[in-house]
């Protein structure tokens, strides 16, 4: 099975930096994207940034301009550098990866990181 472990969460004064891990585990298997979500408390899940298959990023508007989404393919890790944080991104931050292995395509979470930005 393939496992996904977030890390880099913690506590961040406002206007300050982070940035967060997502290391995949398992073997016969890769990744064909790679992308960051957010939940704050009472909200839904928000969409925050992907990386195809070809590298090429995308971002959702909360994250253009100050989040950065990168993948290092030979450790099977993405990154989020987060940067210029607010208190608004106060969430639980989770990845998602669509793996391909010899049975196919699904879609994997891991299990989250907190990140508090106190203002």
């Amino acid at each position: 099975q393939v496992q996904l472990v977030e890390s880099g969460g913690g506590s961040v004064q406002n206007g300050g930096s982070l940035r967060l891990s997502c290391a995949a585990s398992g073997s016969g298997f890769s990744i064909n994207a790679m992308a960051w979500y957010r939940q704050a408390p009472g909200q839904q899940r928000e969409f925050l940034a992907i990386m195809f298959n070809s590298g090429n990023p995308d971002y959702s508007d909360s994250a253009k301009g100050r989040f950065t989404i990168s993948r290092d393919n030979a450790k099977n890790t993405g990154y989020l550098q987060m940067n210029s944080v607010r208190p608004e991104d106060t969430a639980v931050y989770y990845c998602n990866a669509q793996i391909r292995n010899r049975l196919g395509l699904r879609d994997y979470w891991g299990q989250g990181t907190q990140v508090t930005v106190s203002s």
